[in-house]
């Protein structure tokens, strides 16, 4: 080999490093995570009631109940609800679509194979010679795509970005699926207390009634005084039925979110007849480990991610499309000839793909990739505010709630006394009916209120757990409450 050649050959394997070089680069913007705004990290606004702690939420809080029942209705809804299912299967779609994104490294091969037979015309025989005669054709073909602007790694960059984004939108449903389970079982429980409540109030004013109507018959009232007490007596009966429609709805709800048909719910889920509430103060963290925790900022980050890799993409299909491709293969009369010996080719070249000098549609995708990707970013800033303000909403319903029971409490109280002593002095003699009826239906008010007030605590309780967006980390533990 002359000194030509060997220069030759050493410049091609330059050409060939450089290009493998380039290969590594890729255009489009890269990728930079946003910083949340410091006012964003901090303490929360609402956090300043003795009901908070600052310390870290734990991930499946509804343990935190000690409601073994609860426990296993959440871990039968993180196992069969369908809204978790659906997102399960979108995550599974979205990894098969970065699979197939990675695939773009490698080379495709094909195999092909064909036999053909028929009559060649005399203008393509010898002449007048027409003949019938038999072809047979295989081979393996190879092409690779050489990345030189990106397209590839980009479009892994993006799909990467979906399945993470689709993972993320996952947990978000797992998130909701825990709370709306928990409240749904909240709800049925309160239904029930209040439905009890009732339920006394009614039986209170029946004995109130039933004195109402001695007096009456020993000629110490009038019939106006028993019909008084007596529609009091009514219209807290007409309570009756809502509440049970209530508690049958959050029994139906739960059934569904459970994945089970509304018979198929087993009686344990029902039988919690006291409101479901935490005692204790609740631990909410801060701002910066909120928006690592919630689920739906991770979506909408990586969401912004895949948007920002597409601009990358759209950027690269402006530049040369560079494919090598080689083929092997033989043709012949038989089948013998093929693997005999025969006929033998083989072909090896690179490709060229470029869509010059027209690239105003490739200038409009980018347009159109930017476009998604400042939408994207919105979205992202959007989602970080909305979480803020879900999680400072709950905190702050929280916590009024809590004082406004323990006003209710004290006023069910004094409400309870008034009414006694009315009683008492009725029999007496010292007041007449319509003082104690006044006092009757004002204990009755007082009841329901403390009893709607329990429901709303133990709403709110689920609401600020959903929106400090925990139950996602780990499989629920837990039997379930009832076989499948």
């Amino acid at each position: 080999m002359n000194g030509d050649q060997t220069m030759t050959r050493k410049l091609r394997l330059l050409a060939l490093a450089s290009l493998l070089t380039l290969a590594a680069c890729a255009v489009g913007p890269d990728y930079v995570a946003s910083t949340p705004k410091p006012a964003a990290t901090g303490a929360f606004v609402a956090a300043t009631s003795p009901a908070f702690t600052t310390a870290e939420p734990t991930g499946q809080w509804w343990r935190l109940y000690q409601d073994p029942i609860l426990d296993g209705l959440v871990a039968d809804a993180l196992a069969h609800n369908t809204d978790l299912r659906i997102a399960t299967a979108n995550l599974a779609r979205a990894r098969a679509m970065l699979r197939e994104s990675r695939a773009g490294r490698l080379p495709e091969t094909s195999i092909g194979a064909g036999a053909s037979y028929g009559r060649l015309p005399s203008s393509q025989a010898a002449a007048g010679s027409d003949r019938t005669d038999s072809s047979f054709d295989v081979g393996l073909n190879i092409a690779y795509e050489v990345d030189l602007f990106g397209r590839v790694s980009r479009s892994i960059e993006a799909a990467n970005g979906d399945a993470a984004a689709a993972e993320a939108a996952r947990d978000a449903v797992r998130v909701a699926v825990a709370a709306e389970t928990a409240r749904a079982y909240a709800d049925a429980s309160a239904a029930a207390a209040r439905l009890a409540v009732a339920e006394r109030t009614v039986a209170l004013i029946d004995r109130t009634l039933e004195v109402t109507t001695k007096r009456f018959e020993a000629g110490r009232g009038t019939r106006l005084d028993v019909a008084r007490v007596a529609s009091l007596r009514d219209q807290q009966r007409a309570a009756l039925p809502p509440l049970r429609s209530e508690r049958d709805g959050a029994l139906f709800r739960l059934a569904m979110l459970t994945g089970r048909a509304p018979a198929e719910l087993p009686p344990s889920a029902g039988a919690r007849q006291n409101v479901l509430r935490l005692d204790q103060a609740i631990p909410v963290g801060d701002g910066r480990a909120l928006l690592a925790r919630r689920p739906d900022v991770r979506e909408a980050e990586r969401r912004l991610a895949a948007e920002t890799a597409r601009v990358g993409i759209a950027t690269a299909d402006l530049y040369p499309r560079i494919s090598f491709g080689a083929s092997v293969g033989a043709t012949g009369p038989s089948l013998g000839d093929l693997f005999g010996g025969g006929p033998f080719r083989w072909l090896l070249g690179p490709l060229l793909n470029w869509s010059f000098p027209n690239q105003e549609a490739n200038r409009a995708r980018i347009d159109q990739a930017q476009a998604s990707s400042a939408a994207a970013l919105a979205n992202f800033d959007g989602t970080i505010l909305n979480a803020l303000r879900e999680t400072e909403t709950a905190l702050s319903s929280y916590a009024h709630e809590l004082d406004r029971r323990i006003a209710l409490n004290d006023a069910r109280g004094q409400a309870e006394t008034a009414a006694r002593l009315a009683r008492l002095q009725q029999r007496e003699g010292k007041i007449d009916s319509l003082a104690v009826l006044d006092a009757e239906r004002t204990l009755a008010q007082t009841e329901a209120d403390l009893a709607l007030s329990d429901a709303r605590v133990a709403t709110t309780q689920v609401d600020l757990f959903r929106a400090l967006g925990g139950g996602w980390q780990a499989e629920a533990g837990g039997a379930p409450v009832a076989s499948r």
